[in-house]
């Protein structure tokens, strides 16, 4: 695949659809690589008119790893947040979201729709605050505007598995898991697909420490709802109505701080994607990028 020099930095990316049709940067969630925006998903988005760029954010899959510096204790992190401590950072979320900007102009590409999910949609609020002019609509799927805590099972899932890391059959088992604690009873939990992505995303490039490192970033960012406010482009906020991860009140004051958006719940799903939920995302995403068009905010 091919990688584009950003912010000084390398960012490993895809590209999917015609040229000429209206940009979506796809921006994915915290230790995920590009490859968990399904290429299925990206064909399916691209096959309604558009052309669909996901990349790997720094310090997971194929972009820029940071191992120079160590990760730190993530419960830890997250005990000092609740405590109102300060977290200290690696870097900070904003620069994640000057890479996405940086990879823009990589691709000759002076504005586009940005679609986030999870701690990808925290990195996109960031992008519509930071580079206004960038961005033609904004999409946040399953994200919040600020840290809000979730049940402890939860957050201790978050950790890497303690097991060998060239194992790979333990890894997936804790992957999978992990998968399942977070899906909602709406949709079928698929095992063996969970599996199957867990594999292959470890023979791509497996690095729990630049999860640990990008969750310190959202530890140490600070409440975006002031400059969400400030945010002028046509917006939708997408959240599953069982989601334990980022608990459904994240997708509410992501609506609620956003002008004028539009907040669709998708009901029975949890921090996860399913195939069968596809059509529910897709084209509200659609809708939006049209009237984003028709609004006449383009390049």
């Amino acid at each position: 695949m091919p990688q584009a020099e950003s912010n000084g930095l390398v960012l490993e990316y895809e590209e999917f659809g015609d040229p000429a049709d209206p940009p979506v940067l796809l921006v994915m969630g915290l230790n995920a690589q590009m490859t968990v925006w399904p290429e299925d998903f990206c064909r399916q988005l691209a096959g309604r008119g558009h052309r669909v760029i996901r990349f790997d954010n720094r310090d997971v899959g194929l972009s820029t790893w940071f191992d120079q510096f160590p990760p730190g204790d993530p419960v830890e992190a997250f005990l000092t947040f609740l405590g109102g401590g300060t977290v200290e950072s690696t870097y900070a979320l904003s620069d994640l979201a000057d890479d996405a900007a940086g990879l823009l102009d990589a691709l000759g590409l002076d504005s586009v729709h940005v679609v986030g999910a999870s701690f990808g949609g925290m990195i996109a609020q960031r992008v519509a605050m930071g580079h206004p002019d960038r961005v033609r609509s904004l999409t946040s799927i399953m994200s919040m505007p600020r840290i809000i805590p979730m049940d402890l099972e939860v957050l201790l899932s978050l950790q890497a598995p303690d097991v060998d890391p060239s194992d790979c059959e333990a890894i997936a088992d804790a992957e999978v898991a992990a998968a399942r604690l977070y899906a909602g009873t709406g949709f079928a939990f698929d095992e063996v697909g969970a599996r199957e992505r867990s594999l292959a995303n470890q023979e791509r490039a497996w690095h729990p420490d630049g999860g640990v490192r990008q969750a310190f970033a959202a530890l140490a960012d600070e409440d975006r709802r002031p400059g969400l406010a400030e945010v002028m482009v046509p917006s939708l906020v997408i959240h599953g109505t069982e989601d334990p991860l980022v608990v459904p009140q994240g997708g509410q004051e992501t609506a609620d701080a956003l002008p004028g958006a539009e907040l669709v719940w998708i009901e029975g799903m949890g921090h996860e994607m399913p195939e069968a939920a596809w059509p529910q995302i897709l084209d509200p995403i659609s809708a939006l990028i049209a009237r984003a068009e028709g609004s006449g905010k383009t390049d």
